[in-house]
């Protein structure tokens, strides 16, 4: 493992030592107190949400040229895709695959830390709506900023 002072790149490492086939039961964890599958799947997520945070995606605009979003569950989701292939795919399902759609290319991390504060009310991202890999990054610490996030002390009160 390298360590560049990077907290993402210790993450990433660590969860790649741990995934490489082959690899010995001395070298999946030195420390005294084993990994649990919760702490496991919280370095998975936190995996999951730097890998998008540094993605490209497309991001499609709705006929008042604005970015596409959806409402579901009291949130509102910016559509976000990973490839035109993906976005034809949820055109056809919207029934409006016979026009032009216009998108723009936006880094994960804009998403999440730009246009999510920006909407009204509770937001996030939906990536690749509709498809079988199609996930969530729901409006919570740790994936929007803290003032956004629908999970802090603050937010609670206001609900109160």
């Amino acid at each position: 493992m390298i360590d560049n002072g990077d907290k993402t790149s210790r993450l990433t490492s660590k969860l790649a030592d741990l995934d490489r086939p082959g690899a010995s039961s001395s070298n999946k964890q030195t420390s005294a107190s084993p990994l649990t599958a919760l702490t496991l799947a919280q370095l998975r997520f936190a995996q999951l949400i730097e890998g998008f945070r540094s993605t490209a995606v497309l991001v499609p605009f709705d006929d008042q040229e604005s970015l596409w979003t959806a409402t579901f569950g009291g949130v509102r989701w910016i559509c976000a895709f990973t490839d035109e292939e993906r976005l034809a795919r949820f055109a056809h399902a919207q029934g409006d695959a016979s026009r032009e759609w216009t998108y723009q290319v936006i880094l994960g991390e804009q998403l999440l830390d730009s246009m999510v504060p920006l909407l009204p009310g509770p937001a996030g991202v939906a990536l690749d709506v509709g498809s079988d890999n199609g996930m969530v990054f729901p409006p919570v610490r740790g994936i929007v900023p803290d003032a956004v996030a629908v999970d802090t002390e603050e937010a609670r009160n206001e609900r109160e």
